[in-house]
């Protein structure tokens, strides 16, 4: 009998000791899979871009342009008045670009009362979504990192490589300087373009000159912006920009009618010498500024972000390299945008 017993408390020993040796690995690798899936979802870009009425088509082809060009996962932060919000979204809803992931957001332009100045030169560029990339933190509010872009671009690249941007520490954006490229350097000069802070601010105000800029430093351009929310916020950027606007109201100190605007001069004051660079290939500009001025074919074609700021829009007529930019374009299921064209 004792021999019995002491041969079933073996066993029963034995079969304690199986389980947990099998067991427990069981059990780790079922806890390092719960671990790694959240690694394993893929990082979302949030990108934002204006729909601006009557140039609608600007944004949607901006948007099928960066869908087309890339495998990450896009979130598009479409932005947008109440009165124009209907038309976009059954635009995108009613098109190939159904398929797009994307949030459409309204603007209050009531946080603009009394924070601009109006200008009777270039009135296009006082439209209450021209100054979408003073709020950031406010329209978009779970990320870290987002791409704000002008809606006259296309985008010829993969957009995950300029989310890829490296922003130095302390910096809340990266943009693009004007003086970056010998090619860009030559269009600047053939069309009679400022790219200087002299060309934005207003030298014989005394708060200018008390700001201690150069005249003659280079200039950058806020349609393509790389930023960090966190450092944004931080830095109580919006509340800088703000303070910019209304003391331009009280002073006039912008020179709007060379720079092309009050929405870059407060941005060119807030960040100077507080901004990172973003690869000069991934904003082409001045392409909108003459409707003669070329670049080059094979220059466009290696560029990764093609931007048309100026008067002359691709959409429009007269304007350059319009090929490219309707290649991206998507015509209106609504029939209520329509492009300008010669024989239109």
């Amino acid at each position: 009998v004792n021999q019995i017993l002491l041969l079933l408390l073996v066993l029963t020993v034995c079969a304690i000791l199986y389980n947990k040796v099998h067991q427990v690995p069981l059990a780790l690798r079922n806890e390092t899979v719960d671990l790694e899936s959240p690694e394993e979802m893929e990082e979302e870009i949030p990108v934002v871009i204006c729909a601006a009425a009557g140039r609608m088509g600007a944004a949607v082809a901006a948007i099928s342009s960066i869908y087309s060009n890339t495998e990450a996962n896009v979130l598009f932060y479409i932005i947008g008045l109440k009165t124009t919000i209907p038309h976009i979204r059954k635009w995108i809803e009613n098109s190939k670009l159904k398929e797009i992931n994307f949030k459409i957001v309204e603007f209050n332009p009531m946080v603009l009362k009394g924070k601009i100045r109006q200008d009777a030169s270039r009135p296009e560029l006082l439209q209450p979504l021209n100054f979408v990339r003073f709020y950031l933190p406010l329209l978009i509010q779970k990320h870290e990192k987002v791409i704000y872009l002008d809606d006259d671009v296309i985008v010829q690249g993969d957009i995950q490589e300029l989310y890829d941007t490296k922003l130095a520490p302390g910096h809340a954006a990266a943009f693009s300087d004007d003086c970056d490229l010998p090619s860009t350097h030559e269009m600047v000069r053939s069309v009679g373009m400022q790219n200087t802070y002299m060309g934005f601010l207003d030298y014989r105000k005394q708060a200018i000159r008390d700001l201690g800029i150069s005249p003659s430093t280079c200039s950058f351009n806020p349609g393509v912006i790389v930023a960090n929310m966190t450092e944004w916020k931080h830095q109580r950027i919006t509340k800088q920009l703000e303070k910019w606007m209304q003391r331009n109201v009280e002073e006039n100190l912008y020179s709007s009618t060379l720079g092309g605007g009050v929405a870059t001069s407060p941005m060119l004051i807030v960040f100077h010498g507080k901004y990172s660079s973003i690869n000069p290939m991934w904003h082409i500009r001045h392409l909108g500024w003459s409707p003669d001025a070329r670049y080059s074919e094979q220059f466009l074609q290696e560029a990764k972000l093609l931007h048309w700021n100026g008067r002359y829009k691709p959409w429009d007529y007269p304007s350059v390299h319009t090929d490219l930019w309707e290649t991206w374009f998507i015509p209106d299921p609504s029939g209520k945008f329509k492009l300008t064209r010669p024989d239109s």
